[in-house]
């Protein structure tokens, strides 16, 4: 499937979406082809979210920063190194003028799903600043979901799994309701809120920037974040525990990508977006701001103008055709930036549904979405990515050092006021990274909103179980 997209609608005049998207009964999805994939998947773990969640009851716990933090992670991290040799001082100082109150509990049959729920208190009176959870809910048409909520940007709540992903797998998620942005019925104001925000001043992206801690700016004088709302609707990262954290470090993190981004700012004028009846690509700012981004993350390219290197370049197969985002791509090469897959219609739900998958085989990843995408209908798109592919590796793909050579390790210099932090290897020899997924929002310092979710499942091969 090499450079391969695959679309299969279900509209006016066409025949089903094909039957494997959707898991078949007694735990088995039949089997398809291509990409290394040979017979049936086997269901190994699900969720449908019938049974009572008890997230929102559990006890708040500060989080003690530093390296003994159950969160922590690595030098990126909230109060990690890189932020401190970059900011100097004032990185401290400013990190001192807040708390971060988290939860971590596990649910579903053996606890094999955990919410990781988190919150700032800004004013330090010892109690977060807002309720931020994860609840049961009931829909009209009696589904039970679960309700990822966040009232306020300055949190995080994500759906992971406990333990990591296995070697070979098929992970999927039902999307029954999305509330974190873009536009409804053409206009980016409804409900009492701005692209999904509350309108309270002072939404910005303090203490964490990827330039580091801005020299002469309070909390309010940092860059307001209400413009750039957004949801991860199902994203690979790099290590078993994710949380939520400060914007820059997930951006280190994430090996493949299916999330909305809803932004109207500026810098993204000549973002396209795909349409994937007429295979023709057309100007974000002319469609929905509902777009679908799959991303594959390049181990080879970083982002040097965009955050210092702190973020991967990404590569995008549509049915428009394939482009890497470190270059112009379409007629005349007059777009730039993301490449939307499809454009999501919000206002169809929960009586619709969408359905996003991720499968890791032996060459490489899938991701899969399906549902009524706008200008093509019922659909179910599909397309995959080699670990490596002409040249052009997925970043840390490998889950042991057997997989992976050390072709790819780098040094990563990254500046800020204050000063510079090296990574001195990027992907060594002798590495290793396990998979994980995550299902929401993990910044603590952007986007604000709710979504429903349903029917969490994990597959792996039938002759691998």
């Amino acid at each position: 499937m090499k450079g391969r997209w695959t679309i299969t609608v279900a509209a006016a005049g066409t025949t089903a979406v094909v039957a494997a998207v959707w898991p078949a009964a007694a735990g088995t999805a039949p089997g398809r082809t291509g990409a290394g994939r040979t017979g049936p998947w086997v269901l190994l773990a699900e969720e449908g979210f019938d049974r009572p969640l008890h997230v929102d009851g559990a006890p708040w716990r500060l989080d003690p920063q530093g390296r003994r933090s159950p969160w922590h992670v690595d030098a990126f991290d909230d109060d990690g190194e890189a932020w401190t040799k970059i900011s100097g001082p004032l990185f401290k100082k400013q990190l001192a003028t807040l708390d971060v109150f988290r939860k971590r509990v596990a649910f579903g049959r053996d606890g094999w799903l955990t919410a990781e729920v988190a919150a700032v208190d800004k004013d330090r009176d010892g109690r977060p600043d807002s309720r931020p959870g994860v609840s049961g809910a009931s829909l009209p048409g009696g589904q039970k979901v679960a309700r990822i909520s966040e009232p306020s940007w300055d949190a995080g709540v994500l759906i992971r799994p406990t333990r990591p992903l296995p070697p070979r797998y098929r992970v999927e998620m039902t999307l029954r309701g999305i509330g974190f942005g873009g536009k409804r019925h053409g206009t980016w104001d409804y409900d009492g809120r701005h692209n999904g925000y509350t309108r309270e001043p002072c939404k910005t992206r303090y203490p964490w920037t990827f330039q580091g801690a801005l020299p002469g700016k309070t909390r309010c004088q940092y860059p307001d974040v209400t413009k750039e709302n957004g949801f991860y609707y199902l994203t690979i990262l790099d290590y078993a525990t994710p949380a939520p954290h400060g914007n820059p470090g997930i951006h280190y993190r994430r090996k493949v990508i299916m999330d909305g981004y809803y932004s109207d700012d500026e810098r993204w004028k000549n973002a396209g977006t795909c349409n994937p009846k007429t295979k023709q690509i057309y100007r974000t700012f002319d469609g929905s701001f509902n777009g679908i981004n799959a991303l594959f993350v390049r181990g080879d390219k970083f982002r040097e103008a965009a955050n210092n290197n702190i973020s991967n370049e990404y590569y995008i197969k549509t049915a428009c055709g394939n482009v890497s985002m470190d270059k112009p791509y379409g007629p005349g090469g007059r777009f730039k930036e993301h490449l939307a897959s499809a454009e999501l219609q919000p206002e169809l739900l929960p009586k619709a549904a969408y359905r996003f998958a991720v499968e890791r085989d032996s060459t490489g990843y899938t991701l899969e979405m399906s549902g009524p995408f706008r200008h093509i209908g019922q659909a179910t798109l599909r397309v995959h990515h080699d670990f490596v592919e002409d040249g052009r590796p997925i970043w840390h793909y490998n889950q042991t050092p057997g997989e992976y050579d050390g072709r790819f390790d780098r040094k990563l210099l990254h500046k800020g006021p204050a000063g510079t932090y090296t990574t001195e290897h990027t992907w060594p020899e002798g590495s290793a990274y396990p998979d994980s997924f995550i299902i929401g929002d993990p910044h603590l310092n952007y986007y604000e909103g709710s979504a429903d979710v349903d029917d969490i499942r994990l597959y792996v091969p039938k002759d691998t179980r």
